[in-house]
């Protein structure tokens, strides 16, 4: 089986969790999605670099997503919402990378 790179699977739940969000019109739809990548990240960041790293990639990813929406005000909101996931990508792969 092909593994998916955390860093895919973070920043998919970043954008996949706000798009649901935006096109149902479903915040807590959207909320789910979020939680189920972050849920697959945090599993794979603990498997791959540990407790301390998952943990440490955890408080980021629900960081970004609350720092999305003031960073919105500024950018526009699908702007921020790539911001975001792109620092979150970026940060898995760097930590996942030396972990392996």
């Amino acid at each position: 089986m092909a593994k998916v790179p955390t860093a895919a699977v973070a920043a998919s739940g970043l954008v996949g969790g706000y798009a649901v969000a935006r096109w149902t019109k479903k915040r807590p739809l959207g909320g789910v999605a979020l939680a189920a990548a972050g849920t697959v990240a945090a599993y794979e960041w603990n498997r791959q670099a540990g407790p301390r790293a998952a943990t440490a990639l955890t408080t980021a990813y629900v960081a970004a997503f609350a720092g999305s929406h003031p960073l919105a005000k500024k950018l526009g909101a699908w702007p921020a919402v790539f911001t975001v996931a792109g620092t979150i990508a970026a940060a898995s792969w760097a930590v996942t990378r030396r972990a392996a």
